[in-house]
């Protein structure tokens, strides 16, 4: 079984991390490793829930503080084993899940070692099947089976956010919108109706569609809708007759996901619309106290997140939270994936110096 050293930097803690593969379904090797490393720890209660591996404090703190990232990974596409690179005079730490997001899991891993008497007591919750549907996210789960794991004052996402505070986050929704027609020769395309050509007008829907700027909350939202995949034919020599294209809408965190869902129909009307997946937003929550002096003293202007992250599963829960983690989200799932030195050490003193203030 790999192992861990929570006493290493968190730079060489990022590197072991992404060395351990954790594609999304194969995360159990690195759950294990976690699991290992953090119940060395007698400051720490610790216990496991399938692959995702959850850590407390218990030291009788007026406010707890929840801090979660994803252990698994997008496939990897030769950009493992991580190294070293160097690129305009800044040192990089390059390969899958530098960025996205094993850097933010390092500094979480460290911080959970080191930290034995913080100003709040802490749940530190490291979780399977991020990167794949919400229905198999390991919060999903434990959201519904249980909710007591994300009961805090706060929570912090490790998502990449370049080191900057990010409020909030978009919503995510799936729909597949069809077209029917009538097989047929293709010799003989007048005997048939032609789904994929019926397709036309929704692409052109598409790309007349013009996203809106929406402000939640003093933090501008921009939301999009695109195409991100096209299914259709049965053969070389046969019209066909289905035509199929899914579409990915992000929308503010200002509109609730009944009202996403009839703003896709509406865009698409007169087609057969099927909303397949569905991920409400997260409005900012930087008015609690406790975001308010973690804004303090990390000394950095809130930005909205375009993304949907897991923030909005706290948010759902009454739970004000934000992302703060390491890495350019630019970067996240790029062949060229990589994340600053610097701003790996960055995050880590950020959140040291908030949680260990008196």
């Amino acid at each position: 079984m790999p192992t861990l050293d929570l006493t290493a930097s968190s730079v060489e803690l990022t590197r072991a991390l992404c060395d351990i593969p954790s594609v999304s379904d194969d995360e159990t090797s690195l759950a294990d490793a976690i699991y290992a490393a953090v119940s060395a720890y007698p400051h720490l209660d610790v216990e496991r829930d399938g692959d995702t591996i959850i850590a407390r404090t218990s030291l009788g703190r007026a406010q707890r503080v929840a801090i979660a990232g994803h252990i698994d990974t997008v496939p990897i596409n030769d950009n493992l084993p991580t190294r070293e690179v160097e690129e305009d005079g800044q040192a990089y730490l390059w390969g899958r899940g530098t960025v996205d997001m094993k850097g933010g899991v390092a500094v979480q891993l460290k911080l959970a070692a080191e930290l034995n008497d913080p100003r709040v007591d802490l749940t530190w919750i490291w979780y399977d099947h991020e990167e794949v549907d919400s229905a198999r996210n390991a919060l999903t789960r434990l959201v519904a089976s249980r909710p007591e794991v994300f009961q805090a004052d706060f929570a912090i996402l490790g998502e990449p956010s370049n080191g900057h505070i990010e409020g909030g986050c978009n919503g995510t929704l799936r729909a597949v919108v069809r077209t029917h027609g009538v097989r047929a020769h293709s010799a003989r395309s007048w005997i048939g109706e032609n789904a994929i050509h019926k397709a036309a007008p929704i692409l052109t829907r598409l790309a007349e569609y013009r996203p809106r700027n929406i402000e939640v909350d003093g933090l501008v939202y921009r939301e999009g809708l695109n195409a991100v995949a096209i299914r259709g034919g049965v053969a070389g020599n046969v019209i066909p007759d289905l035509c199929a294209v899914e579409v990915n809408y992000r929308f503010a965190p200002k509109r609730s996901g009944e009202e996403a869902a009839a703003h896709v129909r509406e865009v698409f009307a007169g087609f057969d619309v099927e909303i397949v997946d569905i991920a409400p937003g997260a409005r900012p929550g930087l008015d609690a106290p406790l975001a308010q002096e973690f804004l303090a003293a990390v000394g950095a202007e809130p930005r909205p997140k375009y993304g949907w992250t897991d923030v909005a599963r706290f948010s759902e829960l009454g739970v004000p939270a934000v992302n703060f983690g390491p890495g350019d989200p630019h970067l996240a799932h790029h062949d060229n994936e990589r994340v600053a030195v610097a701003q790996i050490l960055a995050v880590e003193e950020g959140l040291r110096a908030w949680l260990t203030a008196r």
